[in-house]
């Protein structure tokens, strides 16, 4: 079969297409034959060899499928062949023709919902939903400042922040290009954030008061950042992988955080138990199924064009979520 496998830490150039053997579907696994593949920010991290826990090299990267099932492991049950599936991969191997997944990571896809709408949600959509829920503790009648608006993760948050009664959210984005996308998705005021200014800007948009709930997405000096933009009381919530490096935090910055009575809160799904993360793409899907969520799908590269799909969403100019087609 044909896969891309990463050969070795570094650019989008190490990432190769190669014809490698037929996996088989071990005790409660599936194999699925793949149409579908997403990515992530997390996959850039670990190409580059920021991110512990990668599987030995050379292997095949991917951590999100949406396919029909051709193969089924002893011991799987209500998963035949030909049943239209998306899947998390704890041990990787999207960006192939084949995968193989736990059969209890694996699941139906409703027929209204496409390879592409599905496989944009099993890592951002348990994100936003409960991010909000459990990350931020979003209650009715607040305001909430989502970065990268426009991007996987943050086109689903203004759509569920909206849902569960957010009385503003303003949305981050860094080209003009993006603005009325985010608009469309339901923020009622958008920033940009290529500009110095950006927390100024979230704070004129609540008034002067600043957004009770802040989602940070990136390290650096952005976290210090967001606190201009947090409200009296508010929760600074660090999300994404981006956010584990160079993080700094000034004496200044941290003493307002005590006067203003602030909480910063990390969150990351993946060390949430099990149960709830599926359960949250399984309602994820649901509301596709309905009409009331929609996925975002910025660009689709070929399966052979995962080094240059990795190189667009590097630079940050796609919208939604990256999506590989595999014929």
């Amino acid at each position: 079969m044909k896969a891309i496998r990463l050969h070795q830490f570094g650019g989008p150039q190490e990432l190769r297409l190669d014809d490698v053997p037929m996996p088989k579907p071990g005790e409660g696994e599936v194999r699925i034959r793949v149409y579908a593949s997403g990515l992530n920010f997390t996959d850039l991290a670990q190409r580059e060899g920021r991110l512990p826990g990668a599987p030995p090299l050379p292997f095949i990267p991917g951590l999100e499928a949406a396919g029909v099932v051709d193969a089924v492991g002893p011991s799987v049950e209500g998963l035949a062949p030909g049943t239209r599936v998306v899947a998390i991969l704890p041990g990787q191997g999207a960006f192939a023709t084949h995968a193989v997944a736990p059969a209890a990571t694996t699941l139906r896809i409703p027929d209204a919902v496409s390879f592409e709408q599905a496989v944009c949600l099993p890592a951002q959509a348990p994100t936003a939903l409960l991010g909000l829920r459990e990350g931020a503790r979003l209650r009715e009648g607040e305001s909430v400042y989502i970065p990268s608006a426009a991007g996987g993760v943050g086109s689903l948050l203004v759509q569920v922040a909206k849902r569960m009664g957010a009385s503003r959210v303003i949305g981050g984005v860094s080209r003009e290009s993006k603005r009325a996308l985010v608009s469309r998705l339901g923020a009622d005021a958008t920033v940009d954030t290529s500009r110095a200014d950006w927390p100024e800007q979230v704070r004129e948009a609540t008034r002067g008061l600043g957004a009770d709930v802040v989602f940070v997405a990136g390290g650096g000096d952005i976290p210090g950042q967001s606190l201009r933009a947090l409200a009296f009381r508010g929760r600074l919530v660090l999300y994404g992988a981006e956010s584990m490096f160079g993080t700094q935090w000034s004496i200044e910055q941290m003493a307002g955080v005590l006067a203003q009575n602030q909480s910063i809160t990390g969150f990351a799904t993946f060390t949430l138990p099990f149960e709830p993360r599926h359960a949250a793409l399984r309602e994820a899907l649901t509301l596709v199924e309905r009409g009331q969520l929609q996925p975002v799908i910025g660009q689709t590269f070929p399966l052979e064009a995962v080094a240059q799909a990795h190189q667009a969403l590097a630079e940050r100019s796609t919208t939604g979520k990256v999506v590989i087609r595999v014929e």
